[in-house]
């Protein structure tokens, strides 16, 4: 088994700003918001009236994945996430893997947020509008790391906002009905576990914690407790709002919207609180662009010290303390795919390449001794067997285009080790 890499291990090493308030922040920008704005319909599509069973499945599987992670990021405090991991306690092969899935992934998901960006604020000019929004929120990132905790900050708090009043107002409304919640017949077991991996999407932001391991002060602390406190907040929310929006609107309404949020408070009478809406959305998919671009920039770092990206990638700002060229060639590649990403084809794609992420972080956590902090054994066991069958039961094409990128991926692994023995 490897060893926690060391300061003198690094060859540009990250400084440690971030407390336990930012990291918890960091997690719930990546998570709260965008992914319930995106994803319910398609879930809803899926699922019928087994919406609700689908994201208690979700939850469950992001609570072992999230637990697996906290034990390994305290053991591991680099940049870089499950690509660590899977390096140090499964091999080098793995550790590529989850990166390069996890890369691939979100640099799809970045792409998703911005566009839904520039839905959301212009319609008629929603990719300018996408990549001025990547170009804005990498010049963020690049100014440093405590600045984009601040400014998640204040995304957090505006959609905490948006989505309270969107819950108080769908079920204080008169067309509230708790007989929608139901689980009927058209909730079948395939169907649950497909919107199960879709509302997983809406779930996979506190990854962003563990990624920015380099930069947390007292990680085997901070970390462990900021995840699953992420996670938690983030699952009150989900279940709050998806319980409003299925009474206002039930199972087969919601999966027909293209902007549920919305149309659950015009069916709740309350139409002036659309542009409110509007603007929520508008800045969630901001928050979770602004966390994407950080976390997808912090694993190209770490794969760029190992050379298994462009080793000029891994050089760190003297001044901001920021894996800059990283950034820059993240907030580059997701300017480029804005102009052909499809929302709703991204999250089933993130989804399957970040759920292959997750289920190595579980076969990596599997592997601790528990001098080392191992979770309970059924922990990493359940999030791994998880990962597996809600990956599998996204819909074909996520699956084929999914495991089409992992296949690129271990071939170009193959041949660069082919060339460099």
């Amino acid at each position: 088994m490897g060893k926690p890499p060391t300061s003198d291990e690094l060859p540009d090493e990250l400084q440690r700003r971030l407390g336990l308030p930012d990291a918890v922040v960091i997690g719930l920008g990546s998570m709260i918001g965008a992914g319930i704005f995106a994803s319910l319909a398609p879930a809803a599509h899926a699922a019928g009236s087994g919406l609700l069973l689908g994201l208690a499945l979700a939850a469950v599987v992001a609570y072992c994945n999230a637990s697996s992670s906290a034990r390994l990021a305290a053991r591991y405090p680099a940049s870089g996430g499950t690509y660590v991991y899977g390096r140090e306690r499964l091999g080098d092969f793995w550790g590529y893997l989850a990166g390069w899935g996890f890369v691939v992934g979100k640099t799809a998901s970045c792409a998703a947020m911005a566009l839904t960006v520039g839905w959301y604020v212009w319609p008629g000019q929603a990719h300018a509008v996408a990549v001025a929004a990547v170009v804005a929120l990498t010049a963020v990132n690049y100014a440093g790391v405590q600045k984009s905790a601040l400014l998640t900050r204040a995304i957090v708090a505006v959609v905490l906002a948006v989505l309270a009043a969107v819950a108080v107002a769908a079920l204080s409304s008169g067309d509230a009905d708790a007989a929608r919640l139901d689980a009927g017949s058209d909730a079948t077991p395939g169907g649950v576990l497909q919107a199960a991996g879709l509302l997983f999407f809406a779930f996979a932001g506190y990854a962003r914690i563990a990624t920015l391991g380099e930069e947390v002060r007292d990680p085997a602390r901070t970390i462990p407790r900021a995840i699953p406190l992420a996670l938690g907040i983030t699952l009150v929310v989900y279940a709050v709002v998806a319980v409003a929006v299925l009474s206002v609107l039930g199972p087969q309404q919601l999966a027909e919207a293209t902007a549920p949020l919305s149309d659950a408070v015009r069916a709740a009478g309350v139409d002036w609180m659309t542009p409110a809406v509007r603007v929520g959305a508008a800045v969630a998919a901001l928050g979770s662009l602004l966390a994407l671009v950080l976390g997808v920039s912090r694993t190209t770092l770490a794969m760029a010290r190992d050379r298994h990206l462009p080793h000029a990638l891994a050089a760190v700002h003297p001044r901001f303390k920021v894996p800059h060229r990283a950034e820059l060639a993240v907030g580059a590649v997701v300017a480029v795919a804005v102009t052909t990403a499809d929302v709703r084809g991204a999250i089933g794609f993130s989804s399957f390449g970040v759920l292959a992420y997750y289920a190595i972080a579980n076969a990596s956590a599997w592997t601790l001794t528990p001098e080392e902090g191992r979770p309970p054994r059924f922990v990493p066991v359940l999030g791994l067997a998880g990962c597996l069958v809600l990956a599998f039961a996204l819909p074909v094409s996520s699956v084929i285009s999914g495991s089409a990128v992992l296949a690129v991926g271990a071939v170009a692994y193959g041949i660069r080790r082919g060339l460099t023995q």
